[in-house]
């Protein structure tokens, strides 16, 4: 065995034990062993295209790690490789012994990198740590009716059906002239033309065996009433039974928990995290900052990672980075992102030299980059609708910049900067020069921006 793959496996030998996994009976007896090392296994459905020259060698194969159920069955096949490989390296021969075994679901990884398979369900995805076996057993038990999710009918009134499912044999609503002002009375929501273009592509990706999401939507355009919408849709067609929508600042939280109750609240209960710490289990929607989820590691300590089968992360470009990340990855189910502002952190990156240069680096910037991050790969999100796409059909006013700079932002500006008068630490009155700039190219063009009234969108194209 190599070197490098040699260190893979002890980290991963502790990852395994840190998640509850067990190489040895415990000595009460109580508890069996359930990690099998190297067990041999025929491959009877090989074929030379997923092996390519290693098919003759490998009809009879050893399993890096077989890990068992309860009952003492093939659970998990998960194979190691060496720390500079990516683990998706060994994704069709991980298939292929999973097969042999009868095991639905696979752990790839090299000691850093890890991906969790539930070949049911779609592709691989990253995951910050291993995930225990009472988690993995919930997953097995829990059966999702994608199909029924994929052949939903939502029509424009998706939300409005929640809020008053008797609206449209309403008197006031069957009134043309009475119409608008029933509306505003009830508070009803209809879901817009590109709204419900939204939920129809994550019923598309579903069909094509997806589980994460990744909406770009422009500032103003109702991701939250669209959030609404997924999360009607996930928990009424049985592929959910509680979901988790994540923000990162309070007034985000308390802004989404009063819109989930005025949408939502006569067919599902929506609670915030901190101030329901007792009871949020008999809610089908819990609302949390993420900040409250990593205090003192909250997440792992009072929370199992099958406790949500939905996650959605508002403001994904922001709360996927950092120490958040590991909050987001550490629930096992579907994933959906909410951005104005995705980040690219693949974009202009010779990924085949970073991999042979600076494994390490790459695995970093696939971690932070937010389409590989919502299975989005070839830089195309589930749904896009920008700024442009709301001015151009009547939803969003083009912004304008005004020229309202006062004496100091000018001075900041120039070429000597905004000087003030004083007192350093010896007592002595000095000047010191604070100068701020532009990128050139948006120097050049400002004189012409103002003059013009140029749409801000335009001119920073």
């Amino acid at each position: 065995m190599a070197e490098k793959e040699a260190r893979a496996r002890i980290k991963i030998n502790q990852l395994l034990q840190e998640a509850g996994w067990r190489f040895f009976d415990s000595p009460d007896g109580n508890s069996k062993a359930n990690i099998l090392l190297e067990n041999h296994t025929k491959i009877t459905a090989l074929t030379q295209d997923a092996w390519g020259d290693d098919f003759e060698k490998c009809r009879h194969g050893y399993i890096d790690f077989l890990l068992l159920d309860e009952h003492g069955f093939p659970f998990i096949v998960l194979e190691a490789k060496a720390a500079d490989k990516n683990p998706l390296f060994g994704k069709e021969q991980a298939r292929q012994y999973a097969r042999a075994q009868h095991c639905r679901f696979i752990i790839l990884s090299n000691g850093n990198l890890h991906y969790f398979w539930d070949t049911e369900r779609g592709n691989p995805h990253l995951i910050t740590r291993f995930p225990s076996p009472g988690a993995v057993t919930s997953i097995a038990k829990f059966k999702p009716d994608l199909q029924k999710l994929a052949g939903e009918l939502a029509g424009s009134d998706y939300i409005a059906l929640t809020q008053m499912p008797e609206y449209a044999r309403d008197p006031s609503w069957l009134d043309e002239s009475r119409r608008k002002a029933f509306i505003e009375h009830n508070k009803l929501r209809f879901l817009r033309p590109y709204q419900l273009a939204a939920i129809q592509s994550i019923q598309s990706a579903v069909r094509q065996g997806k589980d994460r999401f990744l909406f770009e939507m422009a500032t103003g355009t109702g991701k939250t009433l669209v959030a609404a919408a997924v999360i009607k849709l996930f928990l009424r067609t049985g592929n959910a039974r509680r979901v988790l929508f994540l923000v990162d600042r309070l007034e985000l939280e308390d802004q989404a928990a009063k819109a989930f109750r005025n949408y939502l609240k006569h067919d599902y209960h929506t609670v915030i995290y901190k101030e329901n710490r007792d009871d949020w289990r008999k809610a089908e929607i819990v609302v949390s900052t993420i900040q409250t989820f990593l205090a003192k590691n909250r997440y792992m300590r009072l929370f199992a990672p099958d406790d949500f089968d939905l996650v959605i992360s508002d403001e994904a470009h922001r709360s996927i980075g950092g120490n958040s990340r590991a909050v987001f990855e550490y629930f096992i189910g579907a994933r959906l992102g909410l951005t104005a502002t995705p980040r690219d952190y693949l974009k202009n990156l010779d990924t085949e030299a970073a991999k042979r240069d600076d494994p390490r680096e790459f695995e970093r910037r696939i971690l932070l980059d937010t389409y590989k991050t919502f299975g989005c790969e070839n830089g195309v999100p589930t749904f896009r609708y920008s700024l442009i796409d709301g001015v151009r059909e009547g939803y969003l006013v083009n912004p304008l910049v005004v020229d309202a700079r006062t004496d100091i932002t000018t001075q900041l500006l120039s070429e000597e900067g905004y000087a003030v008068q004083t007192v350093n630490e010896q007592g002595e009155e000095v000047e010191e020069s604070y100068l701020q700039r532009l990128p050139e190219e948006w120097r050049k063009r400002i004189p012409e921006y103002i003059k013009d009234n140029v749409p801000l969108n335009q001119f920073a194209a």
